[in-house]
């Protein structure tokens, strides 16, 4: 058994491409530890998938917005450790009630799924 992790090539193609609402579920897992910029969110979403997970800007920045539009996060600029200025957001309490929804409606899907994969004999 290969430790490798595969070429440049074979990682792109073994890329997870995420559905909205998952996406959406994953920025507001990320917030519920406190205030992110967007790049934060990207990093820790790739870091805490062993970098399986790649959040791409062109899907990062609408999702932020949308969920700012709902009512799940708000944002306020402020300057990162850097020095840079950048927007942050930050989970609302609707937020966190979207989030303890998403998560149990993600959960029934991972058991549909797996009784379909892994049917009991």
């Amino acid at each position: 058994m290969s430790t490798s992790m595969g070429t440049p090539r074979e990682k792109y193609q073994n890329r997870i491409e995420l559905l909205q609402g998952t996406l959406d579920m994953l920025i507001l897992e990320t917030l519920k530890w406190g205030a992110q910029h967007g790049y934060g969110i990207s990093q820790a979403i790739g870091a805490q998938s062993g970098e399986i997970l790649k959040v791409e800007t062109g899907s990062l920045y609408p999702a932020l917005h949308r969920l700012e539009r709902q009512g799940f996060v708000r944002s306020e600029w402020k300057t990162t450790e850097a020095g840079q200025r950048a927007k942050f957001y930050q989970m609302t309490a609707t937020g966190k009630r979207q989030l303890a929804a998403d998560r149990e409606r993600w959960e029934q899907m991972v058991t549909a799924i797996g009784a379909i994969l892994n049917p009991a004999e």
